[in-house]
Parts: structure tokens; sequence; C-alpha cells
């Protein structure tokens, strides 16, 4: 971003935090076009989710526009907001991918397999998630289920992150003992 853009965009900031309506909407369209761009540039495998990413910054920035102060560059303060959503949008997009390539798998490689014993795997899975203690089950259907990422699972449990994984990862455990337990 160029000095004088950077130097329109930080006033039109500052006076949107003053109440200036306006201001905020041409923030908003200028800031737009900027990382629009810079979203282009670096999105070139997922263009047609350039706008959803665009949309989750601009909604960060609104929650985030408090905290930009005046006399510093704006450029850099947009570009790390967006840079967090790209990485977020990416992140989730590879667990969703990751998912669906393993459900890809299953199928091409188990013709055999009805649907039947399928559903009756899952359920045994499902019932052995229940028997999970409380907190057990609360992250992993968080992590699994609700498909959060470990920091959000940690914040929703008032948890440290670290804690979530071992408190996961014990549960798989505890799943695997209890699936292993029912084919013997």
């Amino acid at each position: 971003m160029n000095p004088a853009r950077d130097q329109r965009l930080a006033e039109l900031l500052v006076q949107a935090q003053s109440g200036d309506q306006t201001a905020y909407e041409s923030f908003l369209r200028e800031a737009s076009e900027v990382l629009r761009v810079y979203l282009a540039k670096r999105m070139t495998s997922a263009p047609d989710r350039i706008e959803d990413v665009l949309q989750e910054t601009l909604l960060t920035v609104h929650r985030a526009r408090h905290s930009f102060l005046l006399g510093r560059p704006i450029g850099p303060w947009l570009y790390a907001i967006c840079q967090h959503r790209m990485t977020e949008f990416y992140r989730r997009h590879r667990r969703t991918e990751a998912i669906e390539i393993s459900t890809d798998l299953q199928e091409s490689t188990l013709p055999e397999e009805s649907s039947t014993e399928a559903d009756g795997r899952g359920a045994l899975v499902w019932e052995a998630l229940m028997r999970l203690p409380q907190k057990q089950r609360e992250i992993i259907e968080s992590l699994k289920v609700r498909d959060l990422s470990v920091k959000e699972a940690a914040l929703q449990a008032g948890m440290s992150e670290s804690a979530v994984k071992v408190t996961a990862f014990r549960g798989y455990q505890r799943i695997r003992q209890m699936l292993d337990g029912k084919r013997k």
C-alpha cells in the first residue's frame, strides 16, 4: 500500500472511531479494495473464496477498530488481520478436505463393506464416546463433531490448549480400548 493511501485510510478510521459514519463507510470501501488485491495475490488456490475471507477480515476489523492507534501505519495492521483470517480459512479448509479425502478413500478401498457394517461401527464409536468421562466427551465432541480448533475448544472449555490436547488424546485411547474390547 502506498504511503498516501495508508495515510488516508488511517485518517478515515480515526474519524470513524470518533463516530463519523460516512468516514467509516469510506474506510470500509477503500480497505475492501486494498484487501481484495492482497487476497487475490495470495489465494490463487481458492479464488472463489476470496470474498468469504474478505468478509471475515472486515468483520474482524470492525470488532478491532478501537485497537488502531493514531499515528501508526494502517497497512501492517490491516494486513496482519487479513493474513490471520486467510490462515484460519486454509486451516478449516485443510481439516474439511482431510475428512472428505479419507471418506473417499474408505469408499474406494472397501467396496465390499455394506452400509450396515459402517453404520454398526459408527454406532459402536458413538456408544464408546458416550461412555467417556464428561470432560473427555465434551472435548472430543468439540474437536470432532463441532469441528472446533484446539484453541477454540480450549476457550470454550476454560482449559489450556495443552490440556485440551492431552484430554482428547486420552479420550481417543479409551475409545480405541473400548472398541478393541468389543472386537475380541
